[in-house]
C-alpha cells in the first residue's frame, strides 16, 4: 500500500537530515502543510529548536494578488514559517525522491474569527465560535474556495488533501481547552454546532423553521445534558429532542451548504491544477458530524473528489461506508496516528494496515513524521518494511 506521512515545513527547513530521514521510513509521499491553523508543535530532532509556536492560522507561501482588495484574506506566517516555507520544504523533500502533496486546512481559523467576528458560527445561546467560520455565509464560502485553490496548487505538488471542508462545531482543541466537563455525546455536539448567524437564520426560514423558535428548542433540548443526563444515541436522539421534522430541516440546510461548498472548492482546485492533480478530502462518513474530518455523504463526496482520507485512530470501521461507494480508481486512505504520546500505536501499524486493506483501504496516511519520537519512527520503518 502506498503510504504518505504528514509533515510541517518547520520539520524540514533548517534540518538537512530531515528529507532523507522521512524517505527512509519507507513512505512514497509526504503530505506537507501549505495552509494551517494555530498550533504548538514539538520538533524532537531539529538542530535549531524543540518547540514551534504557530500563533495563528496562516499560509506558508507568499499569497497571490487575488487577495489584494479582499476583506477576508489569508495571512502570512510569522517567524515559524517565513517566506515560502512550504516551497523550500517541498523542494528538499522532492530531492529525497518523495512525491509532495499539499495539506490545506480550510474552515478552521481562530484569526479569521478574531478579526471578523461576523464570520463565525453562533450557537443557540448567542456564543460565537471564533475557530469555526460559518460555511453558509457567501463571503466565507468565496474565501474558502479561493484559499483551497491557491493553497492546494503549489509548484511541484502532485495533489492535495483538503481538511475541514465542512462544518466546524464545538469540538476543537482550543487554547487551554476546558470544554470536556460535560459529556455531550453526538447529539449534544450537533445541537451545540447549529449556527444562528444571519445567513443560517435565513436558511432555516427557507426550510420552514422560525430561527428564534428553533434556538429555544435547542436550548431546551440541551438542558438535561448540562445536568449530566446525556443520551448518546446519535442522530435518533437529535430527532427525539427536536422532533423529526425540525431535525430533518436543520440537516437539509446544513448538508446542502456543506455539499455545495465541497463541490465548488474541488472544482476550483481542478481549474487551477495541472492535469492528473489528485484531490482528496478528509472526511467522516457520518454526514452530521463536524470537525477537521468533515461529515460527508460517502456517495456524494466520492463523486466529487478522487478519494478521502479517513480517520482510523479509533479503529477502521469508518472505512466501510466509503468502500461501499468506491470506484476502481478511488483513493481510500486510512489515517493512523503513529505518535505514541498522542495516543497512536506505531507498534501495531502493520496489523492495523492489514485490517484497513481488508476493508477497502488503498493507501495509508501516517500522522505525523515530525512529531513522532525516534522510537515511534523506528516502529513505522519496521511496519512499512
Amino acid at each position: 500500500m502506498k503510504a504518505s506521512a504528514f509533515v510541517y515545513p518547520w520539520d524540514v527547513n533548517g534540518d538537512p537530515g530531515a528529507p532523507e530521514r522521512i524517505a527512509g521510513l519507507g513512505v512514497d509521499q509526504v503530505t506537507l502543510a501549505s495552509a494551517y491553523h494555530s498550533t504548538r508543535a514539538l520538533t524532537p530532532r531539529h538542530p535549531r529548536h524543540r518547540i514551534v509556536t504557530a500563533e495563528y492560522a496562516a499560509v506558508y507561501y507568499p499569497a497571490g494578488d487575488r487577495w489584494a482588495d479582499r476583506r477576508l484574506r489569508p495571512h502570512p506566517a510569522g517567524d515559524w514559517a517565513p517566506g515560502d516555507a512550504y516551497g523550500e520544504a517541498a523542494e528538499a523533500l522532492a530531492g529525497a525522491g518523495l512525491d509532495v502533496h499539499t495539506w490545506v486546512i480550510l474552515a478552521h481559523s481562530s484569526r479569521l474569527g478574531a478579526e471578523h467576528p461576523d464570520t463565525s458560527v453562533v450557537n443557540a445561546y448567542g456564543d460565537r465560535y471564533p475557530w469555526a467560520p460559518c460555511i453558509a455565509q457567501p463571503a466565507t464560502r468565496a474565501y474558502l474556495t479561493d484559499l483551497a485553490a491557491e493553497a492546494a496548487v503549489r509548484p511541484g505538488a502532485a495533489g492535495t488533501e483538503l481538511e475541514s471542508l465542512g462544518w466546524y462545531g464545538l469540538q476543537h482543541l482550543h487554547a487551554h481547552d476546558k470544554t470536556a466537563g460535560v459529556a455531550l455525546g453526538d447529539a449534544g455536539q450537533y445541537l451545540m454546532a447549529l449556527c444562528f448567524c444571519p445567513a443560517c437564520r435565513a436558511g432555516y426560514a427557507e426550510q420552514g423553521l422560525d430561527a428564534d423558535e428553533l434556538a429555544t428548542a435547542v436550548r431546551e433540548a440541551l438542558e438535561p445534558l448540562w445536568r449530566g443526563a446525556a443520551d448518546d444515541g446519535g442522530w435518533p436522539t437529535v430527532e427525539k429532542l427536536l422532533g423529526e421534522p425540525v431535525a430533518a430541516a436543520t440537516r437539509a440546510w446544513r448538508d446542502g451548504r456543506a455539499r455545495t461548498l465541497q463541490e465548488t472548492a474541488v472544482a476550483a482546485v481542478r481549474t487551477a491544477a495541472p492535469e492528473g492533480f489528485q484531490v482528496l478530502l478528509h472526511g467522516d462518513p457520518v454526514a452530521y458530524h463536524c470537525g477537521a474530518n468533515a461529515g460527508v455523504d460517502p456517495a456524494h463526496v466520492l463523486s466529487v473528489a478522487d478519494g478521502v482520507v479517513v480517520p482510523c485512530a479509533g479503529g477502521t470501521a469508518l472505512l466501510t461506508p466509503f468502500a461501499e461507494h468506491a470506484r476502481e480508481d478511488t483513493v481510500l486512505a486510512a489515517n493512523f496516528t503513529v505518535v505514541s504520546g498522542m495516543g497512536g500505536s506505531p507498534g501495531t501499524l502493520a496489523a492495523d494496515a492489514a485490517r484497513a486493506r481488508a476493508l477497502g483501504a488503498t493507501e495509508l496516511r501516517l500522522y505525523h513524521a515530525g512529531l513522532a519520537s525516534d522510537g515511534d519512527l523506528a516502529a513505522v520503518r519496521e511496519a512499512l518494511r
